[in-house]
């Protein structure tokens, strides 16, 4: 992902930023509990496709 990209998006939810988790290709927002995909490299910023975390995964720090 790259990094200029990630500093302006945003959730779309929360407005909060968002961490990219390179394994499972996703950008996660802890404030509203959701995982948005990264498909084809073009970040999926739509409340319907997001997963939502699970508990641990919303305690996480960045990894």
């Amino acid at each position: 992902m790259d990094p200029k990209l990630l500093d302006i998006l945003v959730c779309p939810v929360s407005k909060a930023p968002l961490e990219w988790d390179k394994e499972r290709e996703e950008l996660i927002c802890r404030a509203s509990g959701l995982a948005y995909p990264v498909r084809d490299g073009i970040p999926v910023m739509l409340e319907s496709e997001a997963r939502s975390l699970t508990s641990e995964e919303r305690l996480q720090e960045d990894s």
